[in-house]
């Protein structure tokens, strides 16, 4: 099955009716029911803030990955960017004018949702009371056996008029559909083997001088999402983890998970995941026409689906920041910009729900000291190493997207050349800003979780302290007790001997008796002795080496008289060495004495 959504970007041609304001916002007002509440309106805290909300250049104000798009707004078909006022002719008629509909009268992107999400709207009800447009041709599918009528479609269809960019998104593409896609358009296999295999790409083919080029952007990037959510979209996702399942039973948050960067990170903090995200554009830069594919290969794992990245790019074409920046240059590049900017919002809210998750930590260390808290910590570095990796990466794709020439704006002047060129870095250094925000961010949450970390220890060790101060402490009792019992045994003891003593039944001390002391002697004096040998023998460890049989250990009496008997002939064989050295000293002394008297 192939599902392919296309995009028209055309000029303006709509002019604007007066009431385009008020229809918007009454078209916002519908949609009140599906806004979602903004987990951070505690206003006894500062909230982490949402970075990338606060760049005009970023295409989806205050609508994140998981927020509803408002259908309404995407099928209107006014022109995203209305017409000046002079601010005369609004007021007319008993109206206030037209600063009664801001934002939305100047920004018609702006719903009604998203100006309560922002806070503005809060700003304006709670206080002291005193040329280009985006359309959707719809899908195309491609059912088995159909081929046939497929591939006539894709070849006879004109494009039409005044349309600069097409884009494709593809789901569950089929083998014979690849095929047509990649003839038709003159792919080159490394991108779908890139997309299939999630080999981070970039590069530029089929460069012709004033004609065009293509340009291949695969790159992984990291995405946030909810348990519920991994589990609708993946099958495979509880073989890499076995602590889904069963949320409540780990002793640690992250349970059994394997210390694997690349299987979903889980969050057990905030009941949130994070997973690793797939981004394959192909680009077809020409003079008559440009198109783009976006490739969503068929796995299970919780990617982005086709139709997903289909409505926020349409959705970017409602910004009034990127639709001046249509209108003002031909280049096409400018909309895969809006793709990078999808994988930089997943980015910001990954990022900011692993500090949150971090923050919990922090919290759980200090009321809490449990070691096992350690190997959570070890598996969320190890990704953190990972996300580091991946945000270099990514860098280097935005580094190469601007520094890529054009080849279709060649037929430009050189000041409309120069005016999109400067464009260009302008916005690709907004992506780069950010993605070095990101980066001292990941630096800062790996620095607090090597602090964490010796919490952690010395929280641990500071516990063992206390254990080890408290068994000291019952030992020295235990000492005391037993010194007394010791005591009090000895105050006992000759009375016990003498006792022991007057009760031997021999005839020396009870006349009558047939036992004497030579016959208690005779057994007791042996007995001793054999006991005592005994004893030796299993304790001799510092005679013997562990592995010698206990038959070898009852020998430990001619053993010791052997090692005496050794050690005094090393001693007798070392004071003869050293007499003999001494005597052949003595013997050369002599001869040189000789020598020196004889030559003199």
């Amino acid at each position: 099955m192939l599902s392919v959504a296309v995009e028209r970007l055309a000029g303006l041609e709509l002019p604007l009716r007066n009431d385009a304001a008020s229809m918007r916002t009454r078209r916002s007002a519908r949609s009140m029911h599906s806004i979602r509440k903004d987990p951070k309106e505690d206003k006894g805290r500062i909230p982490h803030p949402s970075h990338r909300h606060a760049s005009p250049s970023a295409p989806w104000p205050w609508v994140d990955l998981e927020d509803e798009v408002d259908p309404e707004q995407l099928e209107c078909p006014l022109p995203p960017i209305p017409e000046l006022c002079d601010h005369k002719s609004c007021a007319s008629e008993g109206k206030l004018g037209c600063w009664t509909g801001y934002p939305q009268s100047r920004f018609p992107n702006w719903t009604h949702r998203q100006v309560v999400k922002s806070r503005i709207y809060a700003a304006l009800t709670e206080y002291a009371k005193d040329d280009g447009f985006f359309t959707n041709p719809g899908p195309l599918i491609a059912e088995p056996g159909g081929e046939r009528e497929v591939w006539d479609q894709l070849i006879n269809e004109e494009r039409p008029k005044d349309t600069r960019v097409r884009a494709m998104f593809i789901e569950n593409m089929s083998g014979p559909v690849l095929q047509m896609l990649g003839a038709k358009y003159n792919i080159e296999p490394f991108f779908w083997s890139s997309s299939l295999s999630w080999i981070p790409s970039r590069f530029q083919e089929e460069i012709q001088p004033g004609v065009g080029d293509h340009i291949t952007i695969t790159l992984t990037f990291l995405r946030s999402m909810t348990n519920h959510d991994a589990i609708q979209l993946s099958a495979a996702f509880t073989k890499s983890t076995d602590s889904l399942t069963g949320m409540g039973a780990p002793s640690t948050l992250l349970g059994k998970q394997m210390i694997d960067p690349h299987s979903p990170l889980a969050l057990y903090s905030n009941n949130r995941l994070l997973v690793l995200d797939l981004l394959a554009v192909h680009l077809i830069r020409n003079i008559n026409g440009s198109t783009i594919i976006s490739f969503h290969p068929s796995l299970d794992l919780p990617t982005t689906k086709a139709d997903f990245l289909h409505e926020r790019i349409r959705f970017a074409g409602q910004s009034v920041y990127w639709q001046s920046i249509f209108q003002k240059s031909p280049d096409p590049t400018f909309v895969l910009l809006t793709f990078v900017w999808h994988a930089m919002y997943a980015w910001d809210e990954a990022l900011e729900n692993l500090y949150e998750h971090i923050c919990s930590l922090e919290t759980r260390v200090i009321e809490t000291s449990e070691m096992p808290l350690t190997r959570e910590l070890h598996i969320i570095r190890a990704h953190h190493l990972h996300y580091t990796s991946l945000l270099d990466d990514f860098g280097k794709h935005i580094t190469f997207i601007r520094e890529t020439h054009n080849p279709a704006l060649d037929h430009l002047s050189a000041e409309e050349k120069q005016f999109s060129k400067r464009i260009m870095e302008r916005e690709c250094a907004n992506l780069l800003t950010e993605s070095k925000r990101l980066k001292a961010e990941l630096y800062m949450q790996e620095r607090r979780l090597k602090n964490v970390m010796g919490l952690v220890f010395s929280s641990v060790n500071i516990s063992d302290s206390k254990l080890m101060r408290e068994m000291t402490e019952a030992a020295v009792r235990d000492s005391a007790a037993m010194k007394q019992i010791a005591y009090l045994t000895m105050v006992f003891l000759p009375a016990s001997f003498v006792a022991a003593i007057f009760g031997m039944n021999v005839a020396e001390i009870n006349p009558g008796s047939e036992g004497t002391l030579p016959h208690y002697f005779a057994v007791a004096l042996p007995l001793t002795i054999v006991t005592a040998w005994v004893i030796i023998a299993f304790q001799s460890k510092y005679i013997f080496e562990d592995k010698t049989n206990f038959l070898k250990r009852l020998g430990w009496p001619a053993y010791l008289v052997l090692q005496m008997i050794r050690k005094k002939a090393q001693k007798k064989e070392g004071s003869i060495e050293v007499i003999s050295e001494q005597n052949s000293f003595s013997s050369t002394e002599i001869k040189r004495e000789y020598l020196r008297g004889h030559s003199d």
